[in-house]
Formats: C-alpha cells, sequence, structure tokens
C-alpha cells in the first residue's frame, strides 16, 4: 500500500499562483511539479473560493473574525444548554418529596 503525499500549503499556493500567470495548460504545470492534474485542479477551486482562508491543512479551519466569534459563541452556547439541562435534572429530583 502507498504512502499518501501532502503538500504544504505553501507548495499549493505557490502551484496555483504558477498555474494561473504560467502559460502553460494546467496538465503541463502538475506533470512538471510531479503532482495530480486532479489534485492541482481542486487546489485552483478551493483557492477561488476561499483565497487566503484556503488549504488549512491537517482538518482545521482557517476562520475570519467573524467566523471564529460565531463558532466560539456556539460552543458556549452548547455548554450552557448542558448546564441548564442538569440543573433542571438536579431541581426535579430534590424536588421530589420522600416517601
Amino acid at each position: 500500500m502507498r504512502k499518501r503525499r501532502s503538500y504544504t500549503e505553501e507548495f499549493k499556493k505557490d502551484a496555483v499562483e504558477l498555474s494561473i500567470n504560467s502559460d502553460k495548460t494546467i496538465k503541463e504545470i502538475a506533470e512538471d511539479l510531479g503532482i495530480n492534474y486532479g489534485n492541482l485542479t481542486r487546489w485552483r477551486r478551493e483557492y477561488k473560493q476561499k483565497g487566503n482562508l484556503a488549504f488549512p491543512g491537517n482538518g482545521n479551519q482557517k476562520l475570519t473574525p467573524e467566523q471564529q466569534k460565531i463558532k466560539e459563541l456556539k460552543d458556549k452556547f452548547k455548554e450552557v444548554k448542558l448546564e441548564r439541562d442538569i440543573l433542571k435534572k438536579a431541581v426535579a429530583i430534590f424536588s421530589k418529596k420522600p416517601k
């Protein structure tokens, strides 16, 4: 079984920039760099959609400050809901009359 190749963010950005600014075709550039044509086209698409936020690596997301704030608020909201549910259960348990 082959080991999966991984590329750095810098390499991906350089490859995309080269493919955009070069007179060569995408296929020729991919062959010159020794990468798969499909990878280069996917990298180009990601770069066009996300710009500098593309290629975060290892499943990490690069978020804008607004997106980061939204993520933090959602996490805090989830935590507060959990605490509320626990308190509701505790109140129900302690409010029962003993037999």
